[in-house]
């Protein structure tokens, strides 16, 4: 249960705070969400 543990703060860290070179020193998770399209007003 521990190992579970360690695995899903480690994953949760690269995922959501860590920079990556591949995309400009951003975290993936900003990344994804600056890539998606902003809703338009009707």
């Amino acid at each position: 249960m521990e190992a579970r543990q360690s695995i899903d703060t480690y994953i949760s860290f690269n995922n959501q705070r860590r920079p990556h070179s591949n995309l400009d020193g951003v975290p993936p998770e900003t990344f994804y969400y600056n890539a998606l399209p902003r809703p338009t007003a009707a």
